[in-house]
């Protein structure tokens, strides 16, 4: 089967973004047609005039909608579009400019109805983007589920990164209209329906994630809220290592109470977690200050995503 790839970019206040993720489109490698289908979800600062500088270079279509967040806005791009393969984008990332000749390469050699790919950090990316880069990727922070093949059995594509075939569309109707965890639950729906997926290491895209570290937070604590939603809904995805991000909060906080009362051992070993994470964050990015801050947004996203994850538990419960 022939493929030809629709690339879906959903578009919330972020102009300046999807004009730098066009623009690395542009660069693509990759000689086949295909095109790209940019979803503006309700922006009070709307896009359209980017887009529109990049018609004579792409084959590019926008649709302005009201606000129903990314999961609806994919929906609707994938409804209107006309390739037999999606491509799913968010629009903070940047494309490589091999990226679309691997994911076609790829699904020549083993062609599956769902993939994933990779994220990394830009050299242009700024220091804190890069730590936050190292704390969504890190064996020592994540267990390398985000895109290191020997970490993970059943790939489980991320939105910032994915595709689908359009049979998946037809037969799963897309995203859900949940705002968080709407990826795995598609996911989950993809492969109860038969379809496989995999992870594509080199079609990988640079990801600029949060700003902030108060915007890390935020969506590192909605990743938590999304999880226990998850596990209700699919009770065979329930692994206890979900728990961990809970657990090392809440064994943080008695190590520090532990203190107070001449007892160090506890926090002795959190020590040594963070001096681990300190020498691997200097290993891979080869900066001193990008590690320094990794020790940070490490904690910051345990500390999100472990407080979400106990909220939605609590709020079920009682």
């Amino acid at each position: 089967m022939k493929l030809y790839f629709s690339i879906i970019v959903p578009v919330y206040n972020r102009p300046q973004e999807i004009g730098e993720l066009l623009n690395s489109i542009v660069q693509q490698g990759f000689k086949e047609n295909f095109d790209v289908w940019v979803i503006e979800d309700g922006s009070t600062i709307i896009c359209e005039e980017v887009v529109k500088s990049y018609q004579e270079k792409l084959t590019i279509h926008y649709f302005k909608k009201e606000n129903s967040g990314p999961g609806s806005s994919r929906n609707i791009g994938m409804q209107k579009a006309t390739g037999n393969y999606f491509i799913i984008l968010d629009s903070d990332v940047l494309l490589p400019k091999h990226y679309l000749s691997e994911v076609s390469i790829a699904l020549q050699d083993n062609y599956t109805d769902g993939f994933g790919g990779p994220d990394a950090a830009h050299d242009s990316f700024t220091t804190l983007q890069k730590a936050i880069n190292y704390s969504m990727t890190s064996f020592l922070t994540t267990g390398g589920i985000r895109g290191k093949k020997k970490a993970v059995n059943k790939f489980q594509p991320r939105s910032f990164n994915m595709g689908i075939s359009k049979e998946v569309f037809e037969v799963t109707q897309g995203f859900s209209d949940m705002r968080t965890g709407e990826d795995i639950d598609l996911t989950f729906r993809l492969w109860k329906a038969g379809f496989k997926t995999q992870l594509i290491e080199k079609a990988f895209v640079y990801h600029k994630r949060r700003t902030t570290l108060s915007q890390f937070f935020k969506q590192t604590y909605s990743f938590g809220l999304a999880r226990p939603i998850l596990n209700r809904k699919y009770p065979k995805s329930k692994k206890i290592t979900y728990w961990f991000p809970s657990v090392f909060i809440i064994g943080f906080d008695v190590g520090l109470l532990l203190v107070l009362f001449g007892y160090w051992q506890l926090i002795g070993l959190y020590g040594f977690y963070f001096f681990l994470v300190l020498a691997d964050a200097i290993r891979q990015t080869k900066n001193i200050v990008v590690a320094f801050l990794s020790i940070i947004t490490s904690f910051i996203q345990f500390l999100g995503y472990g407080l979400g994850f106990l909220n939605q538990i609590f709020r079920k419960e009682f």
